[in-house]
């Protein structure tokens, strides 16, 4: 059931990322270029998506414990680290330069686009590097 829901799930989210034509990297480039060819949908696109998490989560938290898990899975930490910071700006900047971020991404791989062709790969590599990163720093704590 878990993984049919999973399934489901990233199903509902590619098509929304599609409908919304976030699986193409100029809808972002337009909207950060404010004396060109600015398109201020992707704010629309951005507040549906803040208004939806919203609703959702109330409705969520009305419950005691999730469908198919037995209790809710909070993230703990609220610091703000220098790992977090770091990840972050390069995210952002990944994202201006290449009109990407990772669920849209792999929703425009099957275009096969040379855009998606560089980007796709170089993000998994960067992912990649991170994990190498951070368990080489573990090993010599």
């Amino acid at each position: 059931m878990r993984i049919l829901l999973g399934f489901a799930s990233g199903l509902i989210f590619g098509l929304g990322l599609l409908l919304a034509g976030m699986s193409d990297p100029a809808k972002v480039l337009n909207f950060l270029d404010l004396f060109g060819t600015f398109d201020p949908s992707l704010a629309f696109v951005m507040g549906g998506a803040a208004l939806t998490t919203f609703v959702g989560y109330r409705l969520v938290w009305r419950r005691e414990r999730p469908f198919v898990l037995s209790d809710f899975q909070i993230p703990g930490r609220r610091d703000i680290d220098a790992e977090l910071v770091v990840g972050a700006a390069l995210f952002g900047i990944g994202w201006g330069i290449g009109g990407f971020c990772p669920g849209p991404a792999w929703t425009a791989l099957p275009l096969m686009t040379p855009g998606i062709l560089v980007f796709l790969p170089s993000m998994l590599a960067g992912m990649a590097i991170a994990l190498w990163a951070k368990a080489f720093r573990a090993a010599r704590a």
